[in-house]
């Protein structure tokens, strides 16, 4: 698997995609192996506001309950409702298949996340 240059990660398995302001979180594809088939997924309400590091839902797999944890602090301006009905498309598609766009309240927090070289350094 190779990971998408443009992201950052975490050591929690979570990506994120940032876009000024903002940045889309999913859950990597090494993640989703370790989860194997993913059954249902909590996600929170718009408004909901973050802490970097705070778990913001969870995500249930035929093996495991695992908590999702904001990779960086903000709002929650955006939820992929989608995932409610199919949260299997992130085994199809990890990461194609955001969870939350978070608005961002320290966009500095990001220098700490890793790269996709530092990601795959630390999955292998």
């Amino acid at each position: 698997m190779v990971y998408p240059a443009n992201l950052k990660y975490t050591k929690d398995h979570e990506w994120v995609e940032l876009s000024g302001d903002s940045g889309k979180v999913g859950i990597t594809d090494y993640a989703q192996q370790q989860l194997g088939d993913v059954v249902y997924m909590e996600l929170p309400e718009v408004g909901a506001k973050l802490k970097q590091g705070q778990s913001f839902g969870t995500i249930e797999s035929v093996k495991a309950v695992s908590e999702l944890y904001a990779p960086l602090s903000g709002e929650v301006v955006d939820v992929n409702t989608g995932l409610k009905d199919k949260p299997e498309a992130v085994n199809k598609d990890a990461h194609g298949s955001w969870m939350i766009v978070i608005r961002l309240t320290n966009t500095g927090e990001a220098s700490a996340l890793l790269d996709a070289a530092q990601y795959q350094a630390l999955i292998a």
